[in-house]
């Protein structure tokens, strides 16, 4: 080989071989673009070893959020890398996808027959929640002025809700009413409305699937008890669902809990279609009872690179994939099997809870039995247990597992609980290998106490 081949050979070397390239002998930069250009192979392998610092997004126990997806969603993702799903007089069958999804969501909520469903996807249930919310706010503050009445002192009655719904009422000008969660109880109880309600209530949240409990609040109850207070006070105040987790639970696991449409009082429901609906983050979902309670002044329409569009959100521009890999699920799994995944997610948790049952300082507060895949529990004693949750998360943390500490909400704060949620990809195996690293940090932190208690959470807690 000629002298110029060999270092051009070299040269070549250089720039595809990532740990000898340029970039890789540098601190990548943070704070300026680089001025030149590197080879595609060697950034995607520096960025790709940079992103193994993340946890392991499979013993990720703390999220409600797909972190597994089969081939045909990742090649339909790929395919839709550059729909903008809000231009719809450009990309008119990726809108007409995300019609057929309102409609599906309708007819698996039980909306009145014969009726057009009104609804849209979101960027997740946080949003979907707000625009929700947002309905309410607006047809209540129309009754008002049509009776003549004062609009300045909105309220929304809930429970233990997400953070999502403190956004709302700060951002939107209404106040939280948020009720303590009783001793023994897992969320909003119905008999406690008329404490919380009155003529300023825009609506009541009931949550599918408390975020701190993973239980259902009773929604048929909290609507009975609103008929009652109508029957006395005249309050008509409707129910928002907020299912991000149990919207996609319920209807295949538990069809017949009536949460629903069936409900006349529950004006609107949303959900997350990357939780249990088994798409890839971001995507949630609203849908209203009837078209008339999604008032029209909430909705623009937008004159956007030449097509005229209703659009009814808070983000405009984002993309139409998951949208599209929403529809494919529904597709592919159809209602049996979503049942299968819902039903396989339920019975490893239910596993899990018997192996926590068996160990002795912990005592259940959910079992994965009548509500979400998932398992809560807390220490016996904590008083003569010599390690808190905390310390038990930490140590858990160092066999990868994410498995969260956090106390109850307002009222029942003094207790701390972990929660194990069972998701689509998390498995009976490696339930039974959490199972014996559980075991193994209740021992070691048994016959070696921490030198102190730890103080504050140091584990983190993903809603």
């Amino acid at each position: 080989m000629a002298l110029h081949e060999t270092k051009d050979v070299r040269a070549q070397d250089a720039d595809t071989d990532v740990f000898t390239s340029t970039l890789s002998g540098q601190i990548l930069p943070k704070y300026k673009i680089p001025e030149d250009h590197s080879p595609t192979e060697v950034v995607y392998e520096l960025l790709r070893n940079e992103l193994l610092l993340d946890g392991n997004a499979a013993q990720n126990l703390a999220t409600f959020c797909t972190t597994w997806s089969d081939e045909g969603v990742h090649r339909l993702m790929n395919v839709c890398l550059d729909k903008n799903m809000i231009d719809k007089d450009e990309y008119p069958q990726t809108a007409e996808i995300e019609s057929r999804c309102v409609n599906i969501l309708a007819d698996l909520w039980n909306a009145p027959a014969g009726t057009t469903a009104a609804g849209c996807s979101t960027t997740g249930s946080s949003e979907a929640a707000m625009l929700g919310g947002l309905a309410l706010k607006w047809r209540w503050r129309a009754r008002r002025r049509a009776e003549g009445l004062p609009t300045d002192r909105p309220n929304l009655v809930c429970g233990p809700v997400q953070i999502c719904w403190e956004k709302f009422a700060r951002y939107f000008d209404v106040e939280l009413r948020q009720v303590p969660i009783e001793a023994g109880a897992t969320g909003l109880q119905a008999h406690q409305l008329a404490q919380y309600v009155d003529e300023n209530t825009i609506g009541v949240v009931a949550i599918l699937g408390v975020t701190y409990t993973c239980d259902y609040e009773p929604v048929a109850e909290i609507a009975a008890e609103l008929d009652r207070i109508q029957a006395e006070h005249g309050w008509d105040v409707p129910i928002h669902v907020d299912g991000a987790s149990g919207g996609f639970v319920a209807p295949f696991l538990h069809p017949d809990v009536v949460w629903d449409f069936r409900l006349e009082r529950v004006a609107s429901v949303n959900t997350s279609g990357h939780k249990y609906g088994l798409a890839p983050l971001g995507v949630g979902w609203i849908v209203w009872r009837t078209a008339d309670l999604l008032p029209a002044d909430l909705v623009f329409n937008v004159d956007y690179l030449g097509g005229d569009m209703p659009t009814f959100a808070l983000n405009f521009s984002r993309p139409g994939g998951e949208i599209i890999a929403q529809y494919y699920l529904f597709l592919r799994l159809g209602r049996a099997g979503y049942r299968r995944v819902q039903e396989a997610c339920a019975e490893t948790a239910q596993y899990l809870a018997r192996q926590i049952a068996d160990m002795g300082p912990f005592t259940l507060l959910y079992d994965g039995q009548g509500a979400l895949p998932a398992v809560s529990y807390k220490l016996t004693d904590p008083d003569a247990t010599p390690f808190n949750l905390y310390d038990l998360s930490d140590r858990l943390r160092m066999r990868g597992w994410q498995v969260p500490s956090y106390p109850l909400p307002a009222d029942r704060d003094d207790t701390v609980i972990q929660r194990v949620l069972v998701r689509h990809g998390v498995t009976r195996d490696q339930m039974a290998l959490l199972a014996t690293d559980l075991r193994a940090a209740v021992e070691h932190l048994t016959a070696t106490p921490p030198p102190a208690p730890a103080a504050a959470p140091r584990s983190g807690f993903h809603h």
